[in-house]
């Protein structure tokens, strides 16, 4: 009897809100909307989002670029065209950072996909402790940058640095070394902090990918007698390559547009050995006000980056992997 009783509630439930839905439907078609036109309503306020908080600064970055004094209003504004694009591109300090960022990013990026791939195959195994692990590893990211770089300014200094401290108990310098001063030492710390920084994020990403790849196909590779680096060569890279192609974007393009590290870390310095042209552009604009050239080497930066994602895309992008 309960049973029944318990049964009706159910169906009354059911009905009234499928009637509920059915109402709801009706007065939807009332407004006599073809599908295209109340997905384009349903899609307005999204795009009205995306062009003012995306869209619209592009545009504007893109008009400033062609201008001159265009964000001081103490001053006339003037149409330069493309001149403070060429005054960018002249510049020997726009190609330097451009060097060092080229550097920065096709160093640490490779650097970090290897790690990263090692330690999302370690932690995909069936160990005590796995999840302690996996959070762990991602401790390092979850640090946002401006503060990562001020602990690893510390652990660096010249003077009373710990790891100067270490090495020279150690032995192995025999007097500290100024790691952050040093142009020729420099960049190559810096490269040191990110990879560390962001090898677990990396690592993250393809975690999920070897995941998503079924078991039963290692299984049968098993049985037909390939061995541990064939499966890898043969499985599990090619099934990883979408993944391997989202982990890349995701970091190239922020190596390539970095600012927080060599901001706190190094300010750029010893003179521009680490300056990115991130921080070029953030120099050039709010040290000279140079707003028009700025945002000229902003253009260029988001340009070849651009030009990098779409290299990427085309030389891993499989469809028949999906």
């Amino acid at each position: 009897m309960a049973s029944d009783t318990g049964e009706g509630h159910s169906r009354i439930a059911g009905d009234g809100l499928r009637a509920a839905l059915e109402g709801r439907y009706r007065r939807y078609r009332k407004l006599r909307l073809t599908d295209g036109e109340m997905a384009t309503l349903l899609l307005a306020p999204v795009l009205t989002y995306l062009f003012v908080i995306s869209y619209y600064p592009i545009i504007d970055t893109v008009w400033t670029s062609l201008h001159t004094n265009a964000l001081l209003p103490a001053r006339e504004t003037e149409f330069v065209g493309l001149e403070n694009y060429s005054s960018v591109l002249s510049s020997s300090s726009f190609w330097n950072a451009f060097t060092v960022t080229m550097i920065y990013t096709f160093v640490s990026v490779p650097i970090e996909m290897v790690i990263g791939l090692g330690l999302a195959l370690l932690i995909n195994r069936d160990f005590w402790g796995r999840y302690v692990a996996q959070a762990a590893i991602l401790f390092p990211w979850a640090l946002p940058t401006i503060i990562n770089a001020r602990i690893w300014a510390w652990l660096f200094h010249g003077e009373y640095g710990v790891i100067n401290d270490m090495l020279v108990r150690a032995g192995i310098l025999s007097q500290p070394f100024p790691f952050l001063s040093h142009p020729d030492v420099a960049l190559g710390s810096m490269l040191f902090v990110t990879i560390w920084k962001t090898s677990s994020f990396v690592a993250l990403i393809l975690l999920a990918g070897l995941q998503s790849i079924p078991s039963h196909l290692y299984e049968a590779a098993r049985i037909d007698g390939a061995s541990v680096f064939r499966q890898f060569w043969s499985i599990t890279l090619p099934l990883l390559k979408p993944v391997i192609l989202v982990a890349l974007i995701f970091r190239t393009l922020p190596a390539f547009q970095a600012f927080g590290l060599p901001y706190g870390l190094t300010g750029g310095g010893p003179g521009e050995s680490t300056t990115t042209l991130v921080l070029w552009a953030h120099q050039h604009t709010f040290n000279n006000l140079e707003f028009g050239e700025g945002a000229a080497a902003a253009t260029v930066i988001t340009l070849i980056a651009m030009a990098i994602c779409v290299i990427y895309v085309v030389t891993l992008y499989e469809p028949e992997v999906r």
